[in-house]
């Protein structure tokens, strides 16, 4: 068997969420449970650090790594969904697992797949954590898919649990209301480890402190402890500019992150409390975290987050999806200077557009497009629904017909953004 008909099977055979949405998603832990058993509880070979949240999980997830790793550790990282390639999810300092691990672990556990028939993001975490161990890691920083308490990485028992923010997305699983999305994050804080909360929000401070005191975890509110401001400025290298005070201080730390979206603010102070938290034990740098920061593409293979894929025109992609991912990506925008705004856009087709398109701008002109998956909204529906919030332009079955297309219009002096769904930016990048 080939790696090309190693994804091939495990994409026939294995249901998927980010393929086919809610009919992927399953309730219970079972199959998880099950397959640690038949492999032996690899996870608890090594640390971990288990990172949930709505926002910024992704992001927050590969700087933890980054640093870990510029303080010499061999750091395992799990991720989802991937961009372009299926070994994305699984990387050891960096570095995807390789084509013929991934093939000889579906060789070698065929029947079990076959017999078991768990959902995709089941057995991927399986092979994560079974080849963290066989490596021999130190830590893995391992990212929560949907939610946190019925999630397939919920199994571990993390050293830090790490909840970045709650906002509105997969409400019709998770909750209608962010206390009920909260709650299902918070099963990811377990008995005695460190609890480490991003943003503080009214709505989901008490769902954390209690779970924090049924579990006797001590919970930090990053947001309280330290202050980070972005600069407008970027060094020579492209990156931005950062500071960062504990509070209630006034000394800075400064620094550089290649990551220019504006909400890298929290991360980032979230990031700074989580080592706070573990400096106890690991005793890591103020050095070492700086550079952990600015070397987060280098060393971790990170993509899609305000990353800018061309200049003449400017081209910025992100994988913001949500209405307050999205939100932070149009305020971002409207404060470039282009003569011409256009905008590369595609959703899945759960997407509550009613949340999202009065975010964006009406002056822009729209590419309205899908991407080639099952999930993706019809760009001819999308297009007609984004009229009602005024916005207007033409659709394009394809992601790369409607990439083009805004490409030979676009002046040099225009900006270019794709974005609205990861799969859109993953055939762009």
């Amino acid at each position: 068997m080939t790696y090309k008909q190693t994804i091939e099977f495990l994409y026939s055979q294995l249901p998927a969420y980010h393929r086919i949405g809610k009919a992927a998603y399953k309730d219970n832990l079972d199959n998880t449970e099950a397959l640690d058993e038949y492999f032996g509880h690899p996870h608890r070979k090594y640390w971990t650090i288990h990172v949930a949240g709505t926002n910024g999980k992704g992001s927050v997830s590969h700087l933890i790594a980054s640093v870990l790793q510029e303080a010499g550790f061999k750091t395992g990282l799990y991720t989802s969904p991937h961009l372009k390639d299926f070994r994305e999810r699984i990387r050891i300092n960096g570095k995807m697992i390789p084509k013929k691990e991934v093939t000889a672990f579906v060789r070698k556990h065929s029947g079990i797949i076959k017999t078991m028939a768990p959902s995709f993001f089941e057995m991927t975490v399986a092979m994560a954590f079974d080849h963290f161990a066989r490596e021999e890691v130190d830590y893995a920083v391992v990212e929560a898919g949907l939610g946190g308490r019925l999630d397939s990485t919920n199994i571990i028992s993390p050293v830090i649990s790490v909840i970045t923010n709650i906002g509105h997305d997969h409400m019709d699983l998770l909750g209608d209301n962010l206390e009920k999305i909260a709650c299902e994050k918070a099963g990811i804080i377990k008995k005695n480890p460190i609890t480490v909360i991003g943003e503080t929000q009214n709505e989901t401070k008490g769902v954390f402190i209690s779970r924090a005191a049924e579990t006797g975890s001590a919970i930090y509110f990053a947001d309280s402890n330290f202050l980070c401001q972005l600069d407008d400025s970027f060094s020579n290298e492209g990156e931005r500019c950062f500071s960062v005070r504990k509070l209630p201080g006034k000394e800075e730390i400064r620094g550089e992150i290649p990551l220019g979206g504006d909400y890298q603010q929290k991360n980032i102070q979230t990031l700074f409390q989580v080592f706070r938290c573990l400096g106890g034990s690991e005793s890591i740098s103020q050095t070492t975290l700086l550079d952990g920061i600015r070397k987060v593409v280098i060393n971790t293979g990170l993509m899609g987050r305000w990353q800018i894929i061309g200049r003449n025109p400017l081209i910025i992609c992100d994988t913001g999806h949500n209405m307050e991912g999205l939100s932070y990506v149009m305020q971002q925008i409207k404060r470039i200077q282009a003569d011409n705004l256009h905008i590369v856009l595609g959703f899945v087709a759960d997407k509550d557009l009613d949340r999202v398109l009065h975010l964006f701008p009406e002056h822009a002109e729209y590419y309205f497009t899908k991407a080639s998956i099952l999930r993706a909204l019809d760009e001819k529906i999308l297009r007609a629904r984004a009229s009602e919030y005024g916005l207007k332009g033409l659709s394009y079955p394809s992601v790369t017909e409607a990439f083009r297309a805004a490409r030979r219009k676009a002046s040099p002096a225009d900006l270019i953004f794709v974005g609205g769904s990861t799969f859109v930016v993953a055939e762009v990048i």
